[in-house]
């Protein structure tokens, strides 16, 4: 039987995206498309070792440096409304949400979820990828406009 990882190695080959291959302990495999989308966005796609036979396909906006000094110098009260705010955006556009710094980077990731294995075919894969990339681009846009 094929495993998960090879199916989506073959579906990113078969649609001619450039890839690689992440090491990343958290996960059985992930894998990074260098561009997808209209804006040629970085997408991840990764099999969290917590939660096998789950596919995770995203993106992570990297805030400005004027935005994190702004963000770190607001009050706990106040970056918790922040964080709420963005919540409610990425949730009105059907992603799953994180907030987190990484890298010394305050990062906002968006996700599409698949946990349905029918729902693991080529054609949600990269409905899925196609969609993280816009759901990328609409949460860079809206970071820039209210913040």
């Amino acid at each position: 039987m094929d495993s998960l990882r090879n199916k989506i190695e073959r579906w990113l080959t078969h649609e001619t995206y450039s890839f690689k291959e992440v090491s990343n302990k958290d996960n059985i495999f992930h894998f990074l498309i260098k561009h997808a989308g209209e804006s040629g966005t970085p997408v991840d796609i990764f099999e969290p070792s917590s939660q096998p036979g789950i596919l995770v396909i995203g993106c992570k906006t990297n805030m400005k440096n004027s935005q994190i000094v702004r963000y770190l110098n607001l009050s706990d009260t106040e970056k918790k409304k922040f964080e709420d705010k963005m919540g409610e955006f990425c949730k009105s556009i059907g992603a799953v949400f994180f907030f987190q710094a990484e890298d010394g980077i305050r990062k906002i990731g968006v996700y599409v979820v698949l946990d349905n294995k029918d729902s693991i075919d080529s054609t949600n894969v990269i409905s899925a990828i196609n969609k993280a990339a816009e759901m990328h681009d609409k949460t860079s846009k809206y970071l820039l406009k209210t913040f």
